[in-house]
């Protein structure tokens, strides 16, 4: 399949560009024009998520959009009239589950030929990969980045009236757009965008190419779209950003993300999240903000990425490792049962074997509640994709296999500290094996399995733990 006039296609050279230009607040950019607005009357869609929370969001705004096209969702690929893959390019295993699916699903086309496969998000911002699915995934007839996704019905349109493939990926610095529908998957949790992109640029990271510039909301929609979520009985927030604690900056907000925090904070929902932080932002105000209220959650995911100085330097990391020692003892002796995950990438290019000891260091004096472990993989057009990659698979697996060990004894050791307390869990549901096992999240993100009577999702229970695992507590309701 051959590039066709009016596609746009990715740019990674385009997509890096950061200009002082302010981002414009669109209040009116997404439409429905009167001729497409059945076009999903009788379809169905099936829509796949991969990769992080932004994601999540993201796909309840595609799904919000293609209800509103009066498309209706089902659960299996086999039923679909519309197939649409919301990706993730942090790492090429999940890229590579995507291009996966996209080839097994291809059988499709034989019983239903005007079966429309999508791919969104991320991947479709690298031009690999929209290189690859010209070649080898022809089937993939709609393709769209992060930057346009209230543009869905117009694309889908075209490709549904002229029986040709579209592509249209925008590489810009973004803008914020605050009329777009949206689909909550859940009815007790929500999540929340309070900006999008991001600055930091670290070597190995695709995110800043393929979410554009650091921009924020402002505070007073993101207030309003809380205030509007607690009206409607959610009972949890996660306030989402690639970096949470750069909130404000670009909008010369005083006080920036510690403010909108306490702002949140103060409408009252029973609890609030936030992710993700990255420590270079994390201030004194921020940790002050978090101790003060009880309804923001005492847990903070704070990815720390290597223990090692050189190796966070190569990363583009900006901290050393006692910065980070530094403020992660901070917020442990100011919020009070403090839990704390992390991001740990091995095998950077370079680690010897004395840096990766460096890691291990760290993880002995933090003992990590949990932890995100990953071996490190190359994405195409960022820096260190362009460092030798001269760390042997068979010594990354035995490091990440070594590492896991030991942040798993601690995890393990973390929860032993739970037996016998009793904890506010936030019910997820029941158990699909025995109606009378539950499960929620404690306030410091455990997952508990606990019986109950006569609770339902959304309930806060107190529950008596009795038992721990390394993922997971068990418990009964008090």
């Amino acid at each position: 399949m051959k590039k066709q006039p009016g596609w746009a296609l990715p740019n990674l050279q385009e997509a890096q560009k950061r200009t002082t230009k302010e981002s414009h607040v669109e209040r009116s950019l997404f439409q429905i024009p009167d001729e497409i607005r059945k076009i999903g009357q009788g379809k169905k869609y099936f829509l796949r998520t991969y990769g992080c929370q932004a994601n999540e969001r993201d796909s309840e705004t595609l799904a919000g959009i293609l209800e509103q096209l009066q498309f209706t969702a089902v659960d299996k690929a086999e039923d679909a009239d519309l197939i649409l893959m919301n990706t993730c390019a942090i790492r090429k295993n999940a890229e590579d589950k995507v291009l996966g699916e996209l080839g097994s699903l291809k059988r499709l086309k034989r019983t239903n030929p005007d079966i429309i496969f999508g791919l969104c998000g991320c991947m479709a911002q690298e031009e690999d990969i929209i290189s690859l699915l010209l070649e080898k995934y022809r089937h993939v007839n709609l393709v769209f980045g992060t930057h346009n996704l209230h543009r869905l019905p117009e694309l889908l349109y075209e490709v549904m009236t002229t029986g040709k493939a579209c592509i249209e990926v925008l590489s810009k610095e973004g803008d914020v757009i605050e009329n777009l529908p949206v689909k909550r998957f859940g009815h007790h949790k929500a999540w929340v965008n309070i900006m999008y992109g991001c600055d930091k640029f670290c070597t190995y990271c695709i995110v800043p190419y393929t979410r554009g510039k650091e921009r924020s909301r402002l505070m007073e929609d993101i207030l309003d779209e809380v205030r509007q979520l607690k009206e409607e009985g959610y009972k949890e927030i996660t306030l989402l950003g690639q970096n949470v604690n750069s909130y404000g900056k670009d909008l010369h907000l005083e006080g920036g993300f510690a403010r909108l925090l306490e702002e949140t904070a103060k409408i009252g929902v029973e609890r609030i999240r936030f992710t993700t932080s990255h420590p270079w932002d994390f201030s004194d105000e921020m940790i002050d903000v978090i101790a003060r209220y009880d309804n923001i959650m005492p847990f903070i995911h704070l990815p720390v990425q290597s223990g090692d100085d050189e190796i966070l330097k190569i990363m583009g990391r900006r901290y050393t490792r006692e910065q980070y020692l530094t403020l992660f003892h901070k917020i442990k002796e100011r919020v009070k049962n403090c839990a704390f995950s992390t991001d740990i990438i091995v095998g950077f290019p370079n680690e010897t074997d004395e840096q990766f000891e460096h890691t291990l260091e760290l993880v002995d004096e933090c003992k990590f509640d949990n932890a995100f472990t990953f071996i490190y993989s190359p994405r195409e057009g960022t820096p260190a994709a362009r460092m030798q990659d001269n760390v042997s698979l068979e010594t990354k697996q035995k490091r990440l296999a070594i590492l896991n060990e030991r942040w798993n004894a601690y995890a393990h050791e973390k929860n032993e500290a739970y037996l016998g307390k009793v904890v506010k869990v936030l019910v997820d549901g029941a158990s699909k094996k025995n109606k009378d096992v539950y499960s929620g999240y404690t306030e410091t993100n455990k997952l508990v399995n606990f019986t109950a009577n006569n609770v339902k999702p959304g309930d806060i229970v107190e529950v008596r733990i009795t038992a721990c695992k390394t993922f997971s507590l068990d418990g009964e309701q008090c």
